[in-house]
């Protein structure tokens, strides 16, 4: 396997269904409600009436979920909560730069978020969590969820457990253009967030004219980088974990180390054979392969090329490594630290880009929910010192009215 691959391979499937999704956004938009209802008994099997998930249908979901669960989840809120407030920009900041001249950032929320939270396979309750709880924390207005029916009572949760104020059944490109374009039972979304099959990325992808999205997060991908000291059985089991997603899912070792290659993979061939997904995994395992790289600083430099979602450093100085690194969604250091504790436990985000577009994009954050405004503010002192550059910038500019706004304030 080679880069190349990698990246013909991640952004091509996208590519492949962009036709079909242009028709399910196309039906959308003239159908509204009616071409959701077809449109989700044709995809989902399901025969609904009303989209929109009620308090009743919340209250019984809990009835069907362990106590023990609940806490779990409501635990790992906690640790998305508190690393997310750790990214909260200040409202409003003001800084005078020189004498009479003061400037600053406003920042403010947005006030409608639609969250894609995905289904069918597995169900996702920490997607939810992921998802609804850096919007709370920006402090979004409204927080709306869609997900494909028939939907998991520990999904409908979660999504409670976050703070989803609405609801509703729908999944794929339909619900995507339903959150992007409205329909008579669902108001459109400034934004939308999430990840998703090859369809939902398509499909936000070909709807940011008409609503801003976060990125393309979707099929989901690992990349590792790791040297002869690192445990086969370790590495085997991170791949594994990330082909299970999805058949489109993917996985890449890049190592200097041809044995560990050769191990990892008789541990993955026998790995498999155990495995509860393993016709998801085989299939996955088409997309996934070895680079053997002649030393550690150029399995990085591979690594930044690819510049994949998920990156597991597994190396003896693994901080040096990390050093090296420019392009990844979220990165993992260490042999005890698997893909895994990010995807539920330890508070960082797991809605990250993919399809190497780590390259531009940050994995999802609070700043994604908000936007900021500059602010100035100047007294006839600051706007005196600042009046020649002006005056030169405008006149070059042939804008003389720029100039005279200002000279008709300091004229006495």
């Amino acid at each position: 396997m080679d880069e190349g691959f990698w990246q013909k391979n991640r952004v091509s499937k996208t590519d492949d269904v962009s036709e079909s999704v242009l028709e399910i956004i196309d039906q959308v938009r003239k159908g509204g409600d009616k071409a959701l209802r077809e449109l989700t008994a044709k995809f989902d099997k399901a025969d609904l009436k009303s989209f929109r998930v009620t308090r009743d249908e919340i209250d019984e979901a809990y009835d069907r979920v362990s106590p023990e669960l609940v806490e779990e989840l409501e635990n790992a809120a906690a640790s998305i909560e508190d690393f997310h407030m750790m990214q909260r920009p200040r409202d409003l900041w003001l800084t005078e730069v020189s004498p009479g001249v003061t400037l600053g950032v406003k920042s403010v929320p947005l006030e409608r978020v639609g969250c894609y939270v995905p289904g069918g396979r597995a169900s996702y309750p920490s997607t939810a969590l992921m998802c609804v709880i850096p919007a709370k924390v920006a402090g979004v207005d409204e927080v709306i969820c869609c997900t494909p029916p028939p939907v998991s009572p520990l999904t409908l949760v979660a999504m409670d457990i976050a703070g989803a104020d609405e609801i509703y059944k729908l999944g794929g490109t339909q619900a995507v253009a339903a959150m992007a374009l409205g329909t008579e039972s669902i108001e459109p979304v400034q934004k939308i967030v999430g990840p998703g099959n090859v369809y939902v990325t398509a499909a936000k992808t070909l709807l940011r004219n008409v609503v801003e999205i976060d990125f393309p997060a979707g099929p989901s991908e690992i990349g590792i980088i790791a040297d002869g000291t690192a445990d086969p059985r370790f590495v085997a089991a991170d791949i594994i974990a990330q082909a299970e997603h999805d058949p489109s899912s993917a996985a890449v070792l890049v190592t200097n180390s041809p044995g560990l290659a050769e191990a990892v993979g008789k541990e993955i061939e026998a790995a498999v054979k155990k495995s509860d997904r393993r016709k998801i995994i085989t299939e996955a395992m088409k997309n996934s392969g070895y680079i053997i790289a002649d030393t550690i600083e150029h399995a990085a430099a591979i690594m930044n090329e690819m510049a994949p979602e998920h990156l597991s450093i597994q190396t003896a100085d693994a901080f040096s490594v990390l050093s090296m690194v420019r392009n990844a969604g979220s990165i993992f250091i260490g042999p005890y630290t698997p893909v895994a504790a990010g995807d539920y436990a330890s508070g960082t985000n797991h809605v990250l880009p993919t399809a190497g577009h780590a390259k531009t994009c940050s994995g999802l954050n609070v700043a994604h929910f908000m936007k900021t405004s500059t602010v100035q503010m100047l007294t006839r002192e600051g706007l005196e010192e600042l009046s020649d550059t002006i005056d030169a910038i405008a006149s070059a500019e042939g804008l003389t009215a720029h100039g005279r706004s200002v000279s008709v304030r300091l004229d006495d």
